[in-house]
């Protein structure tokens, strides 16, 4: 048994019993990043599940994650929503960092919002800042792809020219117009971590073009765009990188940002939800 067989019989189980638990079938899924969570409790008729409960669910740990899947209402569209993720730098591998959002899709999830609390590289950038992703730069050393492919899962050579799909994308600027929320386009770089970049690193990461840089979400699009899932993602700016500002970064500055967004990310996310369920597979 290959260890990508291995993984359709994971998910499979985790699929099992999650229906066991609801009723609800949504085609809209979301990821929450660190001090994002609070959408969460704006779920109605929400069933909350701990990620240790779920069988081969791998744990989140970090500070500002709470580790639930939340399936229920949001803004009168049926959600499945992943508060918090695993990531590379706990220890985890690609597989299960990637294992919620291959979970969501086999689900039934088609449109997947993900967010993330990420650093500015573009000096116009700002903390504070919501920035909808346009296109990436997987410099994790990792693909969640690697090794024997199967075909239950997805093709062996996923196309990955729109990473973030155009139209989703769409939706997001146009709610983010219609609520008076500035979103601006931008590439996310991610790194594997921990430790934050270098100042010759952001350098690196600028010439390469990258307006943000996180520990997160790169794998999990390329393997939601491996099940054949609609990617779009936003990040909300938390510090700026190293070399573009005296102070250095540290992750209370993701946690007061989170706060700070709170308001704003409890608009928009809920109305393009609405918008995001209209869109065909």
């Amino acid at each position: 048994m290959t260890r990508r067989a291995d993984l359709h019989m994971r998910l499979e189980y985790a699929r099992a019993w999650i229906r066991g638990r609801t009723e609800q079938r949504p085609s809209v899924g979301m990821v929450l990043g660190s001090g994002l969570g609070a959408l969460a409790e704006r779920i109605e008729d929400r069933v909350v599940v701990p990620f240790e409960e779920i069988p081969e669910f791998p744990p989140s740990t970090v500070a500002g994650h709470a580790g639930r899947l939340v399936v229920g209402k949001l803004g009168g569209v049926a959600v499945a929503v992943l508060e918090g993720r695993a990531h590379l730098y706990e220890g985890a591998t690609a597989e299960d960092v990637t294992f919620g959002v291959r979970l969501l899709a086999w689900f039934g999830v088609r449109s997947l919002l993900l967010t993330n609390a990420a650093g500015a590289v573009n000096p116009s950038f700002a903390p504070g800042d919501l920035v909808r992703i346009t296109d990436h730069l997987n410099l994790t050393g990792e693909n969640p792809l690697t090794g024997p492919n199967d075909e239950r899962l997805g093709t062996r050579f996923p196309d990955m020219s729109e990473p973030y799909d155009a139209r989703l994308g769409g939706l997001l600027d146009a709610c983010a117009s219609r609520l008076s929320i500035a979103l601006r386009p931008g590439v996310y770089a991610g790194l594997a971590g921990p430790s934050y970049e270098t100042p010759a690193e952001i350098r690196m990461l600028r010439t390469l073009g990258a307006d943000l840089v996180g520990m997160s979400t790169v794998l999990e699009t390329i393997a939601a765009r491996h099940a054949g899932v609609r990617v779009a993602a936003v990040s909300l700016v938390t510090n700026l990188a190293a070399g573009l500002s005296a102070v250095p970064p540290s992750h209370a500055d993701v946690l007061r940002a989170g706060a700070g967004a709170r308001e704003r990310i409890e608009r928009l996310l809920p109305a393009w939800a609405a918008e995001a369920a209209g869109v065909s597979p």
